[in-house]
């Protein structure tokens, strides 16, 4: 059974960091592209970052210089580190894997395949 479970949520304060786990499970995802998606409350959801096998990345405009998506191949995991935290970065954050997505799609969010339940970050002003 596949599985993306999310960790590493919380409160903090603005200014400060977090660095969110993705751990996948059920079959092995390196080839796999690798996303971070968030959503606010009232809002939809909206890509984050992503990350290829060869480490072609992507970023949304609104986090680039603050997030930085990584992946351990090894340990069948993606990681989202998150500077300088905003209020507005306040959402329940996913993370999200399909085997393969052509670059240009790594912001459509039906494009992937598999998806945790999400891990909450609140920040708080």
């Amino acid at each position: 059974q596949v599985q993306l479970v999310e960790s590493g949520g919380g409160l903090v304060q603005a200014g400060g960091s977090l660095r969110l786990s993705c751990a996948a499970s059920g079959r092995t995802f390196s080839r796999d592209v690798m996303g971070w998606f968030r959503q606010a409350p009232g809002k939809e959801r909206e890509f984050v970052a992503a990350i290829n096998w060869i480490y072609n990345i992507n970023y949304a405009d609104s986090v680039k210089g603050r997030f930085t998506i990584s992946r351990d191949n090894a340990k069948n995991t993606v990681y989202l580190q998150i500077y300088s935290l905003k209020p507005e970065d306040t959402a329940v954050y996913y993370c999200a894997a399909d085997p393969s997505i052509p670059i240009p799609n790594w912001g459509v969010a039906r494009a992937y395949a598999y998806w945790g339940q999400g891990t909450q970050v609140t920040v708080s002003s």
